[in-house]
């Protein structure tokens, strides 16, 4: 299986992450994570718990065609709540 590929500025070859998913159960909402990217690929989102009657913020992919695959939300993350995966060519 091939994956897309790019260069480092050094000329080394780099497989880039792309976001796939974000784990709502993890998420704080902190915000971190969209204000690392700025491709505006993450968007805030209300969570709505019916069991407790009560609404908290996650981060959700609003414009996942954005993505340039740097995974730099996943490092800011506190909970590690981000999921990548390469692009297959």
């Amino acid at each position: 299986m091939a994956y897309m590929t790019g260069k480092t500025k050094a000329g080394g070859d780099w497989i880039p992450t792309f976001v796939e998913a974000i784990d709502p159960e993890k998420c704080l909402g902190c915000g971190r994570c969209y204000k690392a990217c700025s491709r505006k690929v993450l968007g805030p989102e209300d969570l709505v718990d019916e069991e407790t009657d009560s609404t908290r913020m996650i981060m959700t992919i609003a414009n996942d065609g954005n993505c340039i695959g740097c995974a730099g939300c996943g490092v800011t993350c506190p909970k590690k709540c981000f999921s990548f995966k390469p692009l297959t060519v």
